[in-house]
């Protein structure tokens, strides 16, 4: 038998404006995306289409739902993003105006910084060296 992870849910507001502010800053692209005759609709992004690992966008429906949104974690970061260019990533993040909690940390081993998504969630951005 084998475990692997698959994708991490987050509570959105808006499909599209999630979609959009993943594929902009970090290039995740659509891996699934499928409404079923229900309307509940599966949207799932990522970095490669091949893994499966991503996040899974769920639209908060109910009042307690709706509450949650940015706050998951209770304060605590929600995703580790990791990256092979950081100063690239960071200047990208800068130039959308995305909000920065924790400038660049540059250590000999890897580098971080911390920012939110657009409803609040915390990502951490690291660069392992080689």
């Amino acid at each position: 038998m084998k475990n692997y992870l698959g994708r991490i849910i987050l509570l959105v507001e808006d499909y599209e404006k999630a979609a959009e502010f993943y594929e902009k800053n970090f290039g995740f692209k659509r891996m699934f995306d499928v409404t079923t005759d229900v309307g509940q609709r599966f949207l799932h992004m990522g970095s490669d289409p091949l893994d499966t690992l991503g996040i899974w966008f769920l639209k908060a429906d109910t009042k307690e739902q709706k509450a949650l949104i940015g706050k998951q974690t209770g304060g605590q970061p929600t995703m580790v993003i990791y990256t092979t260019a950081l100063d690239e990533e960071y200047q990208k993040l800068k130039e959308n105006n995305v909000k920065i909690k924790i400038e660049p940390v540059l250590t000999p081993g890897y580098s971080f910084l911390h920012c939110f998504d657009l409803y609040g969630n915390e990502i951490v951005v690291v660069e392992i060296k080689e």
